[in-house]
């Protein structure tokens, strides 16, 4: 070995230098930034929010101050109003016949919403299993009967089940049954039958379509599973289908209950085709009497004021069991 190669040999063996990392310094707390307010979404709210407390805020007010008024005809051609307070709600609160009414039209409302979402339910069911052309008949005539003016139905209506030429009648009186001459509108029982019927008949597309739409988003795999594991078509309906589309299921009974418990239209012209009002009058129809009949705008505001905090009751009683469902 040369003296070269020995003076390399000692060079590569030493160790080499290790650059000095700089000292680290105490680590400095991080102070957090303040949040920044956006305040675009909240201007861009105002108009609708401004439109919406105006449309439903006015009459609010103005239905809250006329039922603690004594406003009957003079009042609407000029003369002052005086307040009566809560006298009105006082002497409707002690008449028989308001609660009546009022039980009257809550059994109406939940019969008619139990009904309506039944049938509904079915419809909709239909429509997820029928080919495509069926379906398409099927929504079509839905969407015209959903789309014809309430009046127009009201007529036809009054037609088939006239007590002298209607169809229902010249149809059962041929299938053997004793309804020649039968009037429906005369008897409150019969009355409420038809009414259920129309309205039923009117609300069903909105429920077929809300429940269909629910039910385009259940998984076809999931439900095949559970058929080849041995689940029946009603245990898949029960234990898949519907905890899948409750939401859905409750927003629409929700909604039918509320329509339900102020149906007016189609109440009112029953009663003008041949049926005594005292005995077939729901809310609606009896806000109506109190004040364009009777012109007693004091008391049909504040029957109004009463029907709205019962909307609101029902409508919050429910919302609060659907979200504890949620959370459990």
């Amino acid at each position: 070995m040369t003296v070269q190669e020995a003076a390399e040999g000692l060079h590569s063996a030493s160790p080499s230098p290790v650059s000095a990392s700089p000292t680290a310094g105490p680590a400095t707390a991080r102070v957090p930034r303040r949040r920044r307010v956006v305040l675009t979404p909240y201007f861009l709210l105002i108009p609708a929010v401004a439109v919406l407390a105006l449309a439903m805020g006015y009459p609010l007010v103005w239905q809250i101050i006329t039922s603690m008024q004594q406003f009957g005809l003079a009042q609407q051609f000029g003369q002052p109003a005086p307040f009566v307070w809560f006298d009105n709600y006082a002497r409707l609160a002690a008449d028989p016949y308001l609660w009546t009414v009022i039980l009257r039209s809550i059994l109406f409302c939940f019969v008619t919403a139990a009904m309506t979402m039944a049938v509904g339910t079915l419809v909709a069911l239909l429509l997820n299993v029928v080919g495509p052309v069926v379906k398409v008949v099927i929504q079509i005539a839905m969407l015209l009967a959903w789309a014809m003016p309430v009046v127009a139905a009201m007529t036809i209506w009054n037609w088939l089940f006239d007590w002298r030429r209607g169809v229902v009648n010249w149809l059962l009186t041929s299938m053997g049954f004793d309804f020649q001459d039968h009037n429906w509108l005369q008897n409150p029982l019969s009355f409420f039958f038809v009414a259920m019927i129309i309205v039923v008949w009117m609300s069903v597309p909105f429920v077929a379509f809300s429940v269909y739409a629910g039910l385009t988003q259940v998984s076809g795999e999931v439900l095949e599973a559970a058929q080849m594991d041995g689940a029946s078509a009603r245990q898949r309906f029960w234990n898949i289908v519907v905890p899948i589309i409750r939401p859905v299921l409750g927003i629409v009974l929700l909604l039918q209950v509320i329509w339900d418990l102020r149906v007016f239209t189609q109440i009112k012209l029953l009663q003008d085709a041949g049926s005594i009002a005292s005995d077939t009058n729901l809310l609606g129809t009896y806000i109506f009497q109190l004040g364009t009949g009777s012109s007693n705008f004091g008391m049909a505001s504040a029957v109004s004021i009463f029907v709205l905090v019962l909307t609101v009751g029902i409508s919050a009683f429910y919302v609060r069991t659907m979200l504890k469902e949620e959370e459990s």
